[in-house]
């Protein structure tokens, strides 16, 4: 290469260099996408419009939320996989939604958790099974009995296939030896409004998603998933409590961007999230929807994603994750 070609690429990678620098310092400048893989109405949509409002005030740009339901939240996670990495594509997800469902699509998976690069920790939240008030079903001792003596009949929903519900569900039905008739959904809140409607006996739920409706007396919660019960559910006893041993479940929920996006651009929101978790008004609400918070560096997040992965591999290597 000739001294003269040599100096023009030199300028042009310079040049792009450059503007690759002015990109990222001025970033935010246009609108952002907030992908929430799930239907409006549950958990993950709660906390992503949260989250929505919370980052479009520090970040100076409208954070707006594109619900991309189905798959247990693949179809929307794969749309952010493959979108361009500049950060204004986000996704907001859980462990399921990350390391579960692509594992149970039936063939390769549409991504894994190389395709992201994670930003922050938004929140946790404890999960429980809820039944419609008129149920004859009265508390899990009587579900218990009902998926004893009649397995598979038992109806319950959750909000897709992949989704730490389904996983719950699974590991539940594995703990105890019961089989339950399982549903899938696009997210929560068709799961919910089926069984307020009578359709089906059954929801894994996120606390966040059902206790406005426990609360105003249309559902009946009979056990929570976390190792202690739910503040916001003194009087419900855990699975533990009720003799399934060493049982734990919660669903934390994940802000990732495409894999790629500029560090600096991925500290700014990081930033931008632990700033909205130290907001009374966030964590009062949070705390409203029965979510605890606790704020993450994208490296410390990097880690805990990485754990659960093994942790994943090593039950979809036993079985109990598969296509349904």
């Amino acid at each position: 290469m000739s001294c003269t070609r040599r100096a023009v690429v030199a300028t042009l990678l310079l040049s792009l260099g450059a503007r690759r620098v002015l990109a990222q310092s001025s970033y935010p400048n246009k609108l952002i996408r907030l992908i929430v893989p799930f239907a409006p109405g549950g958990n993950a949509d709660l906390t992503g419009r949260l989250f929505g409002d919370a980052l479009s005030k520090r970040l100076g740009q409208q954070v707006v939320v594109d619900n991309r339901g189905g798959a247990g939240g693949a179809i929307g996670a794969e749309v952010a996989a493959k979108s361009p990495a500049d950060g204004y594509t986000i996704v907001l997800g859980s462990t399921g939604t990350f390391l579960v469902s692509p594992r149970m699509t039936g063939g390769e998976p549409p991504y894994t958790l190389a395709s992201f690069a994670p930003v922050a920790l938004l929140s946790t939240s404890p999960m429980d099974i809820v039944v419609n008030a008129a149920s004859p079903i009265k508390d899990w001792a009587g579900m218990l009995a009902q998926l004893r003596a009649k397995p598979g009949t038992v109806t319950i929903g959750h909000p897709g296939n992949g989704s730490t519900n389904h996983l719950a569900i699974l590991r539940l039905q594995k703990a105890l030896g019961v089989t339950f008739n399982v549903i899938p959904y696009k997210s929560n809140g068709p799961a919910l409004n089926d069984l307020l409607a009578g359709q089906i006996d059954s929801v894994m739920d996120q606390i966040p998603a059902s206790i406005g409706h426990v609360r105003n007396g249309r559902l009946r919660a009979i056990a929570v998933t976390t190792s202690q019960r739910a503040a916001q559910l003194p009087d419900t006893p855990t699975l533990a409590e009720t003799g399934v041993k060493d049982f734990s479940a919660t669903t934390p929920l994940v802000l990732m961007a495409p894999a790629g996006t500029p560090t600096e651009i991925v500290k700014k929101l990081n930033e931008a999230v632990a700033d909205s978790l130290a907001d009374p008004a966030v964590k009062d609400r949070l705390s409203e929807l029965g979510s605890e918070t606790q704020a993450l560096t994208p490296d410390a997040l990097a880690a805990f994603l990485q754990n659960e992965n093994t942790t994943i591999e090593e039950l979809s290597r036993s079985g109990l994750l598969k296509v349904e």
